[in-house]
């Protein structure tokens, strides 16, 4: 059981507790790994998935966490997760026999991960994972040095879920639902990034990932799930923004799997025809695969 004293670091296990070769960076087979090097990946949702946006506008499978979880770490090894929202990476690690730490600002989401943990993954109880209402800048202070193993979030997309929800996908009287036309902000606290503007929020990404580069291990991975949208008849690029603001404090860009979307999302609506060509932005994510250099 993971604890933490005031002003000191969480106790947390981090170790690998596999029998894998010291340079595998994960426990995959040969043949598990192929699939993995495939750039475009789907995934389905079970039902311990939430996908109800009362309880979170923006969630994202267990499949897909317990895959970057699978890919880029051993059992036993630490999972951080800055942005935990409905705590579905927690969920996924602890099926995985991974240590986990997850933070966000909202004690409502806070407890929700608590309580999924405790209904929805059970676990083993070889290893911890700790949900904590607190805000990211503030990681360093509980998280030791060279310790992460893995760094995987899906943060907030700027201020872009500050609107009404149109949900054009459902057409005439499937438009009767309490979604229609609600604003999906994740809180009204003006250090969440969801109430920032992209420029405000890449300067915050950036102090954020810095904060935890040094808490990840050499070479040790740090990905990153977030969509682009259209507002006002323009791309708003989320994805390179992300970017931008990792790469300015120490990250390196590795890799970009696209998240297909395609089985998962409701019926789609006409958009943009005949004169303007829109592709449809709940089709595909980004996963945008990054690291800690090694030193030279």
């Amino acid at each position: 059981m993971a604890t933490r004293v005031e002003n000191s670091l969480l106790s947390i296990g981090s170790s690998r507790v596999c029998d894998c070769q010291p340079k595998h960076i994960n426990c995959l087979t040969a043949k598990e790994w192929i699939t993995s090097q495939l750039g475009v990946w789907q995934f389905s949702y079970e039902s311990r998935d939430i996908r109800n946006k009362k309880a979170h506008p923006a969630t994202f499978p267990i499949a897909l966490a317990k895959k970057c979880i699978s890919l880029f770490t051993h059992e036993g090894e630490l999972v951080l997760e800055p942005f935990m929202g409905s705590g579905t990476t927690l969920v996924a690690a602890q099926d995985l026999n991974r240590n986990a730490v997850g933070f966000d600002l909202n004690e409502e989401y806070t407890e929700l991960s608590r309580t999924r943990l405790l209904i929805d993954s059970p676990g083993n109880g070889q290893t911890s994972q700790i949900a904590q209402c607190d805000d990211a800048r503030n990681i360093p202070t509980y998280i030791q040095s060279n310790s992460v193993g893995l760094i995987l979030t899906s943060p907030p997309y700027a201020n872009l879920l500050n609107r009404p929800r149109l949900n054009k996908s459902r057409r005439g009287d499937q438009r009767d639902n309490d979604q229609y036309l609600k604003v999906e902000q994740y809180s009204q606290d003006p250090r969440d990034l969801g109430t920032m503007s992209v420029d405000k929020y890449q300067q915050a990404m950036a102090e954020i990932f810095e904060g935890m580069l040094p808490l990840l291990r050499e070479k040790g991975h740090c990905v990153v799930n977030v969509p682009d949208m259209w507002m006002e008849n323009r791309r708003v690029t989320i994805h390179m923004s992300v970017v931008d603001a990792l790469r300015e404090v120490g990250y390196e860009l590795r890799n970009i799997v696209i998240w297909d979307r395609t089985n998962i999302v409701n019926r789609i609506g006409i958009f943009g025809w005949p004169s303007n060509y829109i592709t449809m932005g709940t089709t595909f994510e980004y996963l945008l695969d990054f690291w800690k250099p090694p030193t030279q």
